[in-house]
């Protein structure tokens, strides 16, 4: 796919719903159509109708578009709004909010708060490798203070500041990941640091408890921030920098695009901000391509707002 200059370039080449069927042909089968249901190849196009498919399989013999399975199955949107949408989340330095994009694309804001939600699942990386190398860990606070939130809502919080803590790690020269937690504890530290980082690489963090127990499965190094101490050269030069430099950038698309965001749909800005930076390097052609080859599964309204 030729690299797009403009958004109006990406509309004038993704301007038919065929174009788009084609592209997504291509993206998620690599040019040989297979059943979703059974996972054959051999499937045949039907003549009359050349968005839809067959399974020649006698077990299955199942009729499909290349929308079923995916993200984009049953969806009322054309494929030319959903890859516009895609195109700018995913190219955008800090995202867009729902009422910027439905002003875009000609939807309502619930419709673009929805297609945000699924287009983030989307950016999400899989299966993602281990961290190895010189890995910095931390933890931060992400949402705001009560006093603009209406009295109902303040009251479930029972007056406690509508933070929720995410923990990070992050590769240095490399890729950073993101989990959100109830607490920093000994067991919530733990799970996360080990589910992030390969064994025996050398883990950076600051003096916070949490880490001691467990950084005896890595080369720990450590830097006491109560006592003003930030970097230190050891082996290797000893600082958080890295990740603590990352949450700014979390937070400047949060605070700044979103204003505020619900704790159960904040792993979702994670990934999003994530897939930023990790592909930060990428053309923008090839991060649009990686959003739509990552299209299986759904999430449907219900789903989203009832978690």
């Amino acid at each position: 796919m030729k690299s797009f200059k403009s958004i109006l370039e990406f509309q004038k080449h993704f301007d038919t719903e065929e174009k788009c069927r084609e592209y997504l042909e291509e993206q998620r089968w690599n040019g040989t159509p297979c059943c979703p249901f059974c996972y054959s190849v051999n499937v045949s196009r039907f003549a009359t109708n050349n968005r839809i498919f067959k399974c020649r399989e006698k077990e299955c013999r199942a009729k499909f578009s290349v929308t079923v399975g995916t993200i984009y199955e049953n969806t009322k949107l054309p494929l030319t709004k959903w890859f516009l949408a895609t195109y700018i989340l995913s190219v955008h330095s800090k995202g867009i909010s729902s009422l910027q994009l439905a002003n875009f694309i000609g939807v309502t804001q619930k419709t673009a708060w929805h297609l945000n939600h699924r287009i983030r699942e989307m950016l999400k990386e899989n299966a993602p490798e281990l961290l190895e190398g010189i890995v910095e860990v931390d933890e931060t606070y992400v949402g705001g203070s009560l006093k603009n939130m209406h009295t109902i809502k303040k009251a479930k919080l029972k007056n406690k500041d509508n933070k929720t803590m995410v923990f990070g790690a992050v590769q240095r020269n490399g890729k950073v990941r993101t989990t959100v937690i109830p607490q920093a504890s000994l067991e919530n530290i733990t799970e996360a640091v080990e589910s992030f980082i390969k064994p025996n690489s050398t883990m950076v963090s600051d003096e916070h408890h949490a880490y001691t127990k467990v950084g005896k499965k890595y080369q720990h190094r450590k830097v006491n921030h109560r006592s003003k101490e930030y970097v230190k050269q050891e082996d290797i030069l000893v600082h958080t920098n890295t990740i603590e430099g990352y949450w700014s950038i979390l937070k400047r698309q949060i605070d700044g695009i979103h204003h505020s965001v619900s704790p159960k749909h904040l792993q979702r800005y994670c990934n999003e901000a994530s897939f930023r930076y990790n592909n930060k390097a990428l053309f923008q052609d090839e991060r649009f391509a990686f959003a739509v080859g990552n299209c299986h599964g759904t999430l449907k309204y219900k789903t989203l707002i009832n978690q």
